[in-house]
């Protein structure tokens, strides 16, 4: 992934920049658990301007991404958000978009540093069809208003609306002046632990290169299962109708009495077996939430049974709790 230009709200006092994947904003602004209390009650916002921004323009936009993606799109309306996936041949996850067309030009934002590679991916599908597709990175910042959220969102700013908040397509000259009146200003480490909490899968860290949308729960939300044909769809519909993925998302309530939360990778093994037993999975994300303590997603492979005390990472205890039904 390409590394992002650095948020100017990193300036804000206490901004403690973020490392991985949301390397440029905040991770915290110097309080983690105030800031999840304030966006799990509706206030502030969140800088994810680190993401990367594509539009697509033209008479037959829609009728265009449907042939490229997982979902029904051609009377999508406007103003309504979705999500969808571009995938592999093989069916395994390659792209995650959250989108909504404005009735004039679908908007969509990706995870950080992937734009520019589907943005040449949809560049070469276009052939003769009426479309334009540009990367607006340099040009939009994505901002994120929690679920009950009564901010008032600048003229002219598109807008995502979902169950769990709004994605504003924010003009980057905008984002400074925007900061200065709808604080407080929440990190991603707080939008993090309330998207674990949620079970919301993210590319790149509840997936990796062998994933399959059915593994992580996006069959509903970003997979429609009555389209016609796109690239994976043969995986998919397998998969639905013969058979069961080979790994499962699960949730994890993690020991509060560890110092130290298990990194993305740290393996999952049976308590029973012990610290030195077969791996069964590894942890995706794991967050410190401010009522429910250190939690964790997961990806275990489809067998291990439902009920079974897990060990995390050097030892940590973990029950779990089913995302993804075996």
């Amino acid at each position: 992934m390409l590394r992002q230009s650095k948020s100017p709200l990193l300036s804000l006092p206490g901004a403690v920049a973020a490392e991985g994947p949301d390397e440029g904003v905040a991770a915290h602004y110097g309080d983690l658990f105030r800031e999840q209390r304030a966006l799990a009650d509706g206030a502030g916002f969140v800088d994810l301007s680190h993401r990367g921004v594509i539009t697509v323009t033209g008479p037959e936009r829609l009728g265009w991404l449907h042939l490229l993606i997982t979902q029904h799109v051609t009377e999508l309306p406007p103003g309504q958000a979705t999500e969808a996936l571009v995938l592999t041949g093989n069916g395994h996850i390659e792209h995650a978009l959250y989108l909504v067309d404005d009735g004039e030009t679908v908007w969509v934002h990706v995870e950080p540093g992937t734009q520019g590679e589907l943005a040449a991916y949809l560049e070469s599908m276009k052939f003769f069809y009426r479309v334009e597709v540009a990367d607006r990175t340099d040009e939009f910042a994505v901002v994120h208003l929690p679920a009950g959220s009564i901010a008032a969102v600048p003229d002219g700013v598109v807008v995502r609306e979902t169950s769990y908040g709004r994605d504003l397509f924010l003009p980057r000259e905008q984002l400074e002046s925007f900061a200065a009146s709808h604080a407080p200003a929440a990190g991603v480490l707080a939008y993090e632990a309330l998207r674990v909490e949620a079970h919301r899968p993210r590319l790149g860290l509840e997936t990796d290169h062998r994933t399959i949308p059915h593994e992580v729960g996006l069959i509903g939300t970003a997979v429609h299962l009555q389209k016609g044909c796109y690239r994976g769809q043969e995986t998919v519909a397998r998969v639905q109708n013969l058979g069961k993925p080979p790994r499962r998302l699960v949730f994890l309530h993690l020991d509060g009495s560890e110092v130290r939360l298990p990194g993305h990778g740290a393996p999952v093994r049976l308590a029973s077996d012990g610290p030195e037993g077969r791996q069964l999975g590894f942890v995706t994300t794991s967050a410190r939430h401010h009522e429910l303590g250190p939690i964790a997603l997961a990806l275990v492979k489809r067998n291990v049974p439902v009920d079974a005390p897990l060990l995390v990472g050097e030892g940590t205890a973990a029950s779990q709790e089913v995302v993804v039904a075996p």
